[in-house]
């Protein structure tokens, strides 16, 4: 059934976007970082708004050791899904390297209401209060 209660997609560019992401996964799996980078920054161009992508292009920038460019894509990501602890996790690490403790230990305490017992924030957080 189409019409005002069909469940047909809005994006007309939606088969290409997953085929897109398929190929960014895949390039990113095999540690193809520079060639996933650029898969990656293809798709967002076409679909802007997709969480997974978002946080994959943050950690290849965390990884690239480019902190600033990762909390940019990580702030993107929890615009849309603000309790993704993994993303939360990763821009807390950001926010350290980059010498921004508070704002690291600001990541930190979202995660602990979201899971009280995630043991990577405790160890994160005895290094920040060193």
């Amino acid at each position: 059934m189409t019409g005002l209660f069909g469940r047909t997609s809005k994006d007309p560019n939606l088969k290409t976007n997953v085929e897109k992401f398929k190929e960014f996964k895949k390039l990113l799996k095999a540690k193809k970082y520079d060639e996933s980078l650029n898969a990656g920054l293809n798709l967002l161009k076409t679909a802007p708004n997709h969480h997974d992508a978002l946080f994959m292009v943050g950690s290849i920038y965390y990884l690239k050791n480019k902190h600033r460019l990762a909390v940019s894509y990580f702030e993107k990501s929890l615009g849309i899904g603000e309790y993704d602890v993994d993303v939360l996790l990763l821009k807390a690490y950001s926010h350290q390297k980059l010498g921004e403790h508070k704002r690291a230990i600001s990541c930190c305490e979202k995660i602990l209401e979201i899971d009280p017992k995630n043991k990577s924030v405790d160890e994160l957080l005895r290094e920040l209060e060193l």
